[in-house]
């Protein structure tokens, strides 16, 4: 990669996102099928993370900014309550739903967010996002109503509040400036220190059901893919290719994961998913701005940099 220019840099590192992201859909579906529960695999995830991080971070001396409220008020939210939501999710509902009310409400989320938090007003491309999220989601649940009697499921609200976690999330992480490895290594540790001493004294474990290959499998995945791997590639590729294009590339990961998910994984995709999928998808990625001419585009991308800084 050292040979390879900036920008072919980036668009490997958002491979590697890619991958990672599509795979946490694909194998947190499968965590329902080999019976691991979700307070098993949040427990496994982050106490796997914690052993690897915290002692780099003894090694280098850098442990002064766990100490501090962010870290511990992210890891909370990104953390702890992320993981217990979207992982319980899954044993609900396919994987294609949580592409459209997880991944895909997550910018709408997000904005929402940052105008609570922080007053910051919506812009055009935000209102648009919104009018056909909501277009996309009432003409699914009329055809799943239609199709099936329910409209929505538990899973699905269970997804909506793990993008409202992730929402917070990403506009506290944005308005504390927290450097990539410190967020990802904050996150990662205070969740292991809070939730796993918890787990053991309180939670209902299903250690002994599962396949042990499988637990080990999603362990390591989860644990170290999901948790370092993909958020350094993530901030790195941001570094190359700026945050527009990084996050609207990274962001079909989900929607191609819920696709692949009907032949790997046997689930179905009615015409009101596929409904959903379509919609929500075109309110993520905001298409429209990839139509724009390429200097105010620029430009547009230099006034977020600056209101950012």
């Amino acid at each position: 990669m050292i040979r390879l220019s900036p920008q072919k840099q980036g668009y490997a590192l958002v491979l590697v996102t890619m991958c990672i992201w599509g795979g946490f859909t694909l194998t947190a579906r499968l965590n329902a099928q080999w019976q691991i529960s979700a307070w098993d695999i949040t427990a496994l995830r982050f106490a796997l993370a914690f052993c690897i991080l915290m002692p780099i971070l003894i090694w280098k001396k850098d442990t002064a900014f766990l100490w501090k409220k962010e870290p511990f008020i992210l890891a909370m939210i990104g953390g702890v309550g992320y993981c217990l939501t979207a992982y319980s999710a899954f044993h609900y509902v396919p994987a294609a739903h949580a592409a459209i009310f997880l991944n895909g409400c997550i910018p709408v989320c997000t904005a929402i967010a940052a105008w609570m938090l922080f007053r910051v007003p919506f812009d055009r491309h935000t209102w648009i996002s919104i009018v056909i999220m909501l277009t996309a989601i009432a003409g699914m649940s009329a055809l799943m109503y239609q199709e099936t009697g329910v409209a929505f499921g538990l899973g699905d609200g269970l997804f909506f509040i793990s993008a409202i976690w992730w929402g917070v999330f990403t506009v506290l992480l944005r308005q504390w400036k927290l450097s990539a490895w410190h967020a990802m290594a904050g996150v990662a540790i205070w969740s292991a220190i809070v939730y796993v001493p918890i787990y053991v004294l309180f939670f209902p474990k299903q250690l002994s059901t599962p396949e042990p290959i499988h637990l080990l499998l999603q362990t390591i995945f989860h644990g170290v893919f999901v948790v370092i791997i993909a958020t350094l590639s993530y901030v790195e590729a941001i570094k190359r290719l700026g945050a527009f294009k990084t996050g609207s590339i990274v962001t079909l990961a989900p929607f191609i994961a819920a696709i692949l998910a009907v032949p790997l994984l046997g689930e179905p995709l009615s015409l009101a998913i596929l409904c959903g999928l379509v919609g929500m998808g075109i309110g993520a990625l905001q298409p429209w701005r990839w139509w724009a001419r390429p200097d105010s585009l620029k430009a547009q991308l230099e006034q977020q940099k600056q209101q950012s800084d």
